[in-house]
């Protein structure tokens, strides 16, 4: 039999996430490669669930060394299951190397979809989804930081980042400054968790927001670059979704959502058009 490497999403939160494929694979897999073995026992006792085979550390700080040693393993027919602490690995966690080595090998790589931070604050941000890009965590460097994000000011996508709680502030603050202080984003913190908020705004209020402290597992979401949208057609825009049932303040915030036009803006023109 031909060996596997499976990378396998975990619960960004809420074990109960955790797919019923996840739960197989770790009670068959010959190798269970953990980016916190502690964490995956604590995982394995909230699911039930007992792993069968190895465990082994896979983190940052071993990747490279380890990434042979799992290729040999999947290159001799065993199944290696990659688990991070939270989501999808190589997503800005350990999994990127081994992927590679094995594709390189002509191994078998597959996955086990499920809970992810990025596209679960994509959906509750309230901001276009229709195109996106993921940017990961910042440099912690403040003129690095600066830099990297004036390189995407004029992204016309909805952007996402990681960041850490204690930088949060700062970072948010160097957005305001860079992106623009009504620049739309949504602050997700804790997702799926029990005390998971959403603080959606535009960048300088989230900053003054953040400015206390913030705790918690974070995810920014930011509206891509304002587009050149003629407000006529906006205003049509509105009015064709009247038209077709929606309400007429529920038309200008989808449109405001499209267009970066101001709702206000958008009720007034809508109305003396009616």
């Amino acid at each position: 039999m031909s060996g596997r490497l499976v990378l396998a999403a975990t619960p960004i939160g809420d074990p109960s996430d955790a797919p019923p494929r996840l739960v197989r694979e770790l009670a068959t897999a010959q190798v269970v490669a953990a980016e916190d073995t502690r964490r995956l026992r604590r995982l394995c006792q909230a699911l039930d669930v007992e792993p069968a085979g190895q465990i082994l550390s896979y983190h940052e700080h071993n990747e490279v060394a380890r990434t042979e040693e799992l290729t040999q393993r999947v290159a001799q027919g065993d199944t290696v299951l990659i688990v991070t602490d939270a989501g999808m690995p190589s997503i800005s966690d350990p999994g990127f190397r081994v992927v590679t080595a094995c594709a390189e090998a002509d191994l078998t790589v597959t996955c086990i979809p499920g809970p992810s931070a990025v596209l679960t604050a994509l959906a509750v941000s309230g901001l276009p989804v229709d195109r996106f890009c993921f940017e990961g965590f910042l440099p912690r460097k403040p003129g690095e930081r600066r830099r990297v994000l004036t390189d995407v000011v004029d992204e016309p996508r909805t952007m996402v980042f990681f960041e850490s709680p204690h930088r949060i502030a700062d970072t948010l603050a160097t957005m305001a400054e860079v992106l623009g202080e009504d620049r739309r984003a949504a602050v997700c913190r804790e997702l799926t968790k029990t005390y998971e908020q959403v603080k959606r705004g535009g960048l300088a209020h989230l900053a003054d927001w953040a400015a206390p402290g913030v705790r918690g597992e974070i995810t920014i979401v930011v509206a891509g670059a304002p587009r050149n949208v003629d407000p006529e057609q906006a205003v049509a825009r509105v009015l064709d979704l009247t038209e077709g049932g929606t309400r007429l303040k529920d038309a200008c915030r989808i449109v405001r959502a499209e267009t970066g036009i101001p709702t206000k803006q958008l009720y007034e023109a809508a109305l003396s058009k009616r």
